[in-house]
């Protein structure tokens, strides 16, 4: 099912176009706009729509196109139109305080590619912070890689050597080879693929070498495959793992560095919680291009649940996120989450909700 983009003239002086986003004929976002499109480096202020127009003849259709992909980039919606010019936009979405009234109050400012460009943050990272990390280290490992500043806890990890430890859940995992391990996995290759498998089913996994790409391709290094194999071999990875990283680190202490770097970008995504918009729209964006097998639903459930639904949330508020899935199939991954101890269920009935235990 394709997401559509539509802007539309409306009879409104101050906010003259009408920008949605629609599903199956339902609308999940719809804005207001001061213009259609920015201009060179600036940004449209918007406003999120109140009521509907009263009839569609009280709007112009002036563009109409599919979208090819909606991501969230921190607190920012992020679009990309299936056209050949004018085609990456996204929508900053910010919560402010009045000055002189308590309560808070929306912003929204409408982005193209060339405004990043011209901005002044252009070059500041979206995930930034120091937290203190929880960090599994698999009871296996002999000789370890070290993680300054975090809690290290040792234990028998289902998958991987190191994974991040956050919310009662593994929030990241990776899977580390020195080169000598890889040439001698290479020997048991379909044993190999079936524990990279394993490894691609968490969240945010990675397949970290301690080696430069270079060394696979050099016969003398690989000797005694053939260098040709070998290059088949780790291709093959790629290909047959499409969802997991593989990381050619160099060396020992290029690995431990951005295995750390990794654990802290994702703790920082998860602190950074999405805005519900943003949340949503690419909730249901995901649920219309395909997650509908049984593995890959209960994966993109669990990081709902887990990353972007508020710690408190209902079983409403889960269907709005995923309206192309059974409910059955909701039920059977909140039991599952609720059995492993991650959230709890306070209530009965259609007044229940679903706490997350943090």
């Amino acid at each position: 099912m394709t997401t559509v983009w539509r802007v539309e003239a409306v009879d409104d002086e101050r906010f003259p176009y009408r920008i949605t986003l629609t599903q199956n004929g339902e609308v999940t976002l719809a804005l207001r706009a001061k213009d259609r499109w920015p201009g060179p480096g600036g940004n449209v202020f918007c406003l999120r729509e109140r009521e509907p127009p009263d009839s569609d003849s009280a709007c112009e259709l002036l563009e109409e196109v599919p979208v090819v992909s909606v991501d969230r980039l921190g607190r920012r919606l992020a679009l990309t139109l299936d056209r050949p010019r004018r085609r990456r936009c996204d929508f900053l979405f910010l919560v402010r305080q009045y000055k002189n009234r308590p309560g808070e109050y929306e912003q929204i400012f409408f982005r193209t590619q060339s405004a990043a460009r011209a901005s002044k943050s252009r070059g500041r990272t979206q995930l930034f912070g120091d937290r203190t990390l929880d960090i599994l280290i698999d009871s296996g490992e002999r000789y370890p890689w070290r993680f300054s500043g975090a809690n290290i806890h040792r234990e028998a990890l289902p998958s991987g050597d190191y994974a991040l430890y956050e919310h009662g859940q593994i929030q990241a995992v990776v899977e580390r080879k020195t080169f000598a391990n890889l040439l001698s996995d290479i020997g048991q290759i379909r044993i190999l693929h079936q524990q990279l498998a394993e490894l691609a089913s968490y969240p945010h996994p990675a397949l970290v070498i301690e080696a430069p790409y270079g060394h696979l391709l050099d016969p003398k290094r690989v000797a005694p495959w053939p260098a040709a194999h070998v290059a088949r071999a780790v291709a093959e990875i790629s290909a047959l793992h499409s969802a997991l990283p593989v990381i050619y680190a160099g060396n020992r202490k290029q690995a431990n560095e951005w295995c750390h770097g990794f654990f802290r970008a994702v703790s920082a995504r998860l602190a950074d919680a999405a805005p519900e918009t943003v949340a949503a729209v690419r909730s249901r964006h995901d649920a219309g291009r395909g997650v509908h097998s049984s593995a890959g639903s209960q994966l993109a459930i669990r990081r709902e649940v887990l990353e972007e639904l508020p710690a408190r949330f209902t079983m409403t508020m889960l269907r709005q996120r995923f309206p192309h899935l059974p409910v059955q199939r909701l039920r059977a991954a909140l039991h599952r989450l609720r059995e492993e101890g991650v959230i709890r269920r306070e209530g009965h009935g259609r007044g229940s909700e679903w706490v997350r235990e943090v």
